[in-house]
């Protein structure tokens, strides 16, 4: 069966399902840092999502693409220039990711790549990706950071030219993972 797959630009509207798929796309990390943010009767959803309102910042609804199969919103992609500067190691739990980002400088950086369980293997992931490479500059690069063992990403990302640069061991802190790795895949 043929499905109609579209892109769009975020609004302030898809700030709920952002969240969601980010924390889907994270397995559960964004979920637990937004957990240790929360203030008063907030929920680590509410923070998420009000990260996600920002208009400023990596996670932001501004840096994100919403993908949709036969006109309903099932995925998305968040991406960003990653600095030429090497960023500062912040928190441990950040200190692999911010050191494999910092290998990967000036390229195009696929923060969030996420579909919902039910719109999964419609290709709407590949083609939201695919559309953002074609939307670098010329001589662009890109850059992704997965955890090792995610087999079905780092799949998609090596069938259209990714390859492996380094890994990191992962800090967990109270992230509650199986995962032990970062894997920094680039496209040249």
């Amino acid at each position: 069966m043929s499905h109609d797959l579209a892109s769009r630009p975020a609004t302030l509207a898809d700030v709920p399902l952002m969240a969601q798929l980010v924390d889907m796309a994270g397995e559960g990390l964004p979920m637990t840092l937004w957990a240790a943010m929360v203030q008063g009767d907030e929920t680590p959803m509410d923070v998420g999502m009000a990260r996600a309102s920002r208009d400023e910042g990596a996670f932001s609804w501004r840096n994100a693409v919403v993908g949709t199969v036969d006109g309903a919103s099932k995925g998305m992609i968040i991406t960003y220039d990653v600095a030429t500067e090497p960023e500062e190691i912040t928190p441990d739990l950040f200190v692999p990711l911010i050191e494999l980002e910092n290998m990967a400088p000036g390229t195009l950086y696929v923060n969030v790549l996420a579909v919902l369980p039910d719109a999964r293997g419609k290709g709407l992931g590949r083609s939201l990706l695919k559309e953002a490479l074609a939307a670098r500059p010329a001589g662009q690069g890109a850059s992704i950071i997965l955890a090792a063992g995610n087999d079905a990403a780092e799949a998609l990302y090596h069938s259209l030219g990714f390859r492996e640069v380094a890994r990191r061991p992962l800090v967990k802190g109270d992230w509650d993972t199986d995962r032990t790795e970062w894997v920094l895949l680039v496209l040249e």
